[in-house]
């Protein structure tokens, strides 16, 4: 009998640790059932903890030093159900030799989907070679032949020739001369990224080393969440209560209780409305074209959650800020938010909105975890659905009815102990643009293609919101010629950006010359799903 090394990379917060054990625990007893049953014995390198109340591992330090015990030529599997904090394991997983396998149960709930695709990409990042399973019981013919091929090899090869490398020579003619002038215009006057806290949660792969941005014409302002919790903190409640009727005027709904610890109340949102406005005054004061806030660490224990401020500022019809010339900054103009601080959808973010507002095409766009998916229990449609989701950054725009079609409710506690309300919405239906850039190699990549939002029964979304975060902003997607186990095989990133497009054929050029922007910057552009 074979010895398979386990290990389980958890949350830094440990309120999230004991409350996703259970998920996790189950996860691993269908995995030692499985390879069992295949002749091998699944042992845990690192034991539960009863005085912790989970058995993941909680820190870098950690990490390193239960990796210090395991032989570094033993097959290992990270097997997650919840999402992880990848540079927990990352040091142990660089310097490990033997086969190493990830494995994601198929459920929407902490969501093991999302840490799984995350490790995935910070490990294509660290050029580590690794192997990935998804199952939802795993037992399937899916996940049990690519098991046994693993076994046996040390090695899986997912089909992913659904992404083909962009030939420029086939580019549309304008998407060809709108992307090479795109591209002059940013080398020639910059752009600034401001950085709230660089490498939020872990996301490794969400870093973009300086030498890799600057020749594309892009660069960091470094900025500290403590600068801006300052800065919040001048902000008088007069100008917060400015922009929170301004919402309210909106026909935003707040879903508004006494009980800070588990409902949203009002000071609440008037601390998040003081945020909003201290971001757009850094950004202006800066010269950023784009801001990502960390929040989950450190800022968590001070603020509410930033996820409102966040959908505010990637809306062009968000309330106004007045600069220090007594005039609004940007009026009616978004300032793209990258969520979580992850670099890559910054570089997208504006290089969306560039495209998107030189043809004319809403310039909302956003990331979105890649929480989960499934067919329509309802029996409205009979195609694989996702479920993309994220707790911040959506804009109004993307909901059915706009800002009146959306709502706020409390953060989740064990995420959240400040609180703060969400921007919760229902994704409209529409042509979608969809891409991720990612590094791989020591180069810069984007993966895009086209799908559609689709709109499903009131029973489905609730049943889908209910099987996530039902307080975050929810969206259906369909992406054309690219199915589910394409998407797992090739994803470098637990997020994907959207945008729309006012039609399909404006869809098509919005995804075209976005590529050829990102291709004349020199990235390496794949397009997925349309060969």
């Amino acid at each position: 009998m074979t010895r398979i090394m386990l290990v389980a990379s958890g949350d830094l917060r440990e309120s999230a640790n004991v409350k996703c054990w259970p998920a996790q625990a189950a996860m691993e007893r269908k995995l030692t059932e499985v390879l069992a049953s295949l002749g091998h014995d699944l042992v845990r390198a690192h034991p539960f903890r009863n005085e912790k109340g989970h058995g993941f591992i909680a820190s870098q330090r950690e990490g390193m030093d239960i990796f210090a015990t395991i032989d570094p030529a033993v097959p290992l599997i990270v097997a997650e159900a919840v999402w992880q904090y990848s540079h927990h394991v990352l040091a142990g997983l660089v310097n490990h030799s033997g086969p190493i396998l990830t494995v994601a149960n198929w459920a929407g709930e902490w969501p093991g989907l999302v840490g799984l695709l995350n490790l995935n990409g910070s490990l294509t990042k660290a050029g580590v070679a690794y192997s990935t399973l998804w199952s939802e019981t795993f037992d399937d013919t899916f996940f049990r032949s690519g098991l046994k091929k693993w076994l046996e090899t040390g090695r899986i090869e997912h089909d992913t020739s659904h992404a083909i490398a962009l030939d420029k020579a086939r580019l549309p003619a304008e998407a060809a001369r709108l992307g090479r002038e795109l591209a002059k215009s940013i080398r020639r006057d910059k752009v600034i990224l401001g950085v709230f806290d660089e490498g939020c949660m872990g996301m490794y792969n969400a870093i973009i080393p300086d030498e890799l941005l600057m020749p594309l014409g892009f660069w960091k302002e470094r900025l500290s969440q403590s600068t801006l919790y300052h800065a919040t903190m001048q902000v008088s409640e007069t100008e917060a209560r400015q922009v929170y009727n301004w919402m309210v005027a909106k026909g935003l709904t707040f879903h508004l209780g006494d009980d800070p610890k588990i409902e949203l109340t009002e000071a609440q949102v008037i601390d998040q409305c003081r945020m909003y406005t201290a971001v757009v005054r850094i950004a202006d004061a800066f010269g950023c074209e784009a801001v990502g806030i960390q929040y989950q660490q450190g800022l968590k224990d001070l603020l509410p959650a930033s996820d409102l401020v966040e959908g505010m500022l990637n809306n062009d019809d968000r309330p106004d800020v007045i600069g220090r010339d007594g005039k609004p900054i940007k009026p009616g103009e978004a300032i793209v938010h990258f969520n979580e601080v992850d670099e890559c959808a910054a570089l997208d973010g504006v290089m969306t909105n560039r495209v998107h507002r030189a043809l004319g095409q809403p310039v909302e766009n956003t990331l979105h975890d890649i929480r989960w998916g499934d067919i329509d229990r309802s029996g409205g449609r009979d195609d694989f659905i996702w479920v993309f989701e994220i707790s911040g950054a959506a804009p109004p725009a993307h909901h059915e009815g706009g800002w009146a079609g959306s709502e706020s409710f409390r953060q989740p506690a064990m995420f959240f102990p400040a609180g703060g309300g969400t921007l919760r919405g229902v994704a409209k239906a529409g042509e979608l643009v969809w891409s991720r850039i990612f590094m791989a190699e020591g180069t810069l990549h984007m993966d895009t293609g086209r799908g559609q939002a689709v709109a499903l029964s009131e029973a489905e979304t609730e049943r889908r919101s209910r099987a996530t975060n039902p307080e975050w902003p929810i969206m259906h997607a369909v992406l054309t010629g690219v199915d589910r186990d394409a998407l797992m095989a090739r994803h470098k990133a637990n997020h994907v950006q959207v945008a729309y497009g006012t039609s399909a054929e404006a869809a098509d050029a919005a995804m075209w010359t976005k590529a050829a922007l990102a291709a004349e910057l020199g990235i390496s552009v794949n397009i997925c799903g349309l060969n």
